[in-house]
């Protein structure tokens, strides 16, 4: 790992020491901040384009992106006579509100040439005018980690982070001579790339395995073990064909569904205040019970909700049918009525049921179903009458072990692609830091 010669203080401590032959200007003396737009309500934004609507960065794409992404624009309405700025190539951008500290001033340069193009309302933009500035070489210096750190530093506020402007213009800037910031550019620019690609890949896998995962369950809970038994159509569309000596049932001959109780705030005499799960605790296949609240329940309402071990839990609104199992991960738990518990009878099996859910929600069999107006609700009509595959119980406890022992292979290989993301990740931010503050040398 190259070094340079000679180094000095930056005179700026989270900076520590630069090369000798670069300098530090605050960013206001390079250019000029401008907002985004102001003024709009509401109903004058869309994701979809029309006729007489204007294209506009939305902060979505300045934060998930080093260089904006035109395929990302939304639109707004903005007559001829107003008076809004707008983005023009080589400007960079920053986030100047979100919902946590990692995001705050989050930035992506712009490299277009649209005609007529604006930046959304949470952002602001800057517009270096130094010739001997390259607005590519800024941009990923204000990527870096140690600006990231500084910038959270001075980001302020409890439900959503704010940053105040002069944050931004105040902001010291590294700057070899042009020259230099144009190689570190290009450099960075080769090799993020490439990265980006090794990650793409991977996540290409993940989908690969993840479909594989899909496919094998699927296969297993419609078609069982043996593939010499004699078939017979189901007569359930989604389903197609099954074993011959399987049934089809509506779910409520199968089990036992009970919707959750509504969310409770205060104590209506002798009620207890009891841990509960909602939609979004629960994820495919299993149950997130990091961010679990409480809510208070009377005696018969807790012998109503309560989980017990091999309850499938079902999300009623969001992403509906979004089934997990409970493993007695809390020693006491409840529901609230965002979420269905599923008791399969005595001569069924949970686990079998679980991945029965599973192929279902694939299938997008409960998205066809739900009352939707603007949220999906998945009702407990609803649920009870869709109809499942109900095979002996000797059989769906070897479909189950078939499929937890074949998934867990395939779900362990997931967990290693995405670690391995994660790595290429850091690795990407930890090269930026190290050639844009000089603590590596690329040429």
């Amino acid at each position: 790992m190259k070094k340079y010669n000679n180094y000095k203080p930056s005179g700026v401590e989270w900076l520590g020491e630069i090369p000798e032959h670069w300098e530090v200007k605050k960013l206001k003396f390079l250019g000029n901040i401008y907002a985004g737009i102001n003024g709009k309500k509401g109903d004058d934004f869309s994701k979809e384009y029309s006729e007489g609507i204007k294209s506009f960065i939305p902060f979505t794409n300045i934060c998930n992106n080093f260089k904006i992404d035109k395929n990302q624009y939304q639109y707004v309405k903005i007559d001829e006579k107003e008076n809004q700025n707008r983005v023009l190539k080589n400007d960079i951008l920053f986030l100047m509100s979100s919902e946590t500290l990692d995001d705050i001033a989050k930035n992506s340069i712009y490299l277009e040439d649209d005609k007529e193009l604006y930046l959304n309302s949470f952002c602001k933009g800057f517009r270096i005018s130094k010739q001997n500035v390259n607005a590519e070489f800024v941009n990923y210096l204000f990527l870096s980690t140690t600006y990231r750190n500084y910038f959270s530093l001075v980001g302020r506020g409890f439900t959503r982070i704010n940053l105040k402007q002069e944050f931004i213009n105040d902001a010291y800037t590294l700057l070899p001579k042009l020259e230099e910031q144009t190689t570190i550019a290009h450099f960075l620019d080769d090799k993020t790339t490439k990265i980006d690609q090794a990650i793409a890949i991977k996540q290409k896998q993940i989908e690969l395995l993840k479909e594989r995962r899909q496919i094998l369950i699927h296969k297993a809970v419609t078609r069982g073990l043996n593939d010499k038994v004699k078939l017979k159509d189901s007569g359930v569309e989604w389903i197609g064909e099954i074993p011959e000596h399987w049934e089809v049932k509506r779910l409520k001959y199968v089990a036992n569904i009970v919707l959750g109780k509504m969310l409770c705030n205060e104590d209506k005499g002798n009620y207890k205040l009891k841990p509960y799960l909602k939609s979004k605790n629960i994820q495919w296949l299993n149950v997130e019970i990091e961010s679990v609240d409480e809510m208070w329940f009377s005696e018969k309402e807790m012998l109503d909700y309560r989980l017990k071990k091999g309850d499938l839990i079902l999300s009623e609104g969001g992403e509906v049918g979004k089934t997990c199992i409970w493993n007695n991960e809390l020693e006491e738990c409840y529901i609230q009525n965002s979420a269905h518990k599923v008791t399969v009878y005595d001569e069924n099996i949970s686990e079998y049921y679980l991945y029965i859910f599973y192929t279902i929600g694939k299938f997008g069999v409960f998205d066809s179903i739900v009352n939707r107006v603007s949220i999906g609700h998945l009702t407990k009509d609803k649920l009870s009458n869709i109809e499942i595959i109900n095979p002996p119980k000797e059989e769906q406890t070897q479909i189950a072990e078939f499929i937890e022992t074949a998934t867990t292979k395939i779900s362990t290989a997931i967990s290693l692609k995405e670690q391995e993301i994660e790595k290429l990740k850091e690795y990407k931010m930890s090269l930026i830091d190290g050639v844009v503050t000089a603590k590596i040398k690329v040429f």
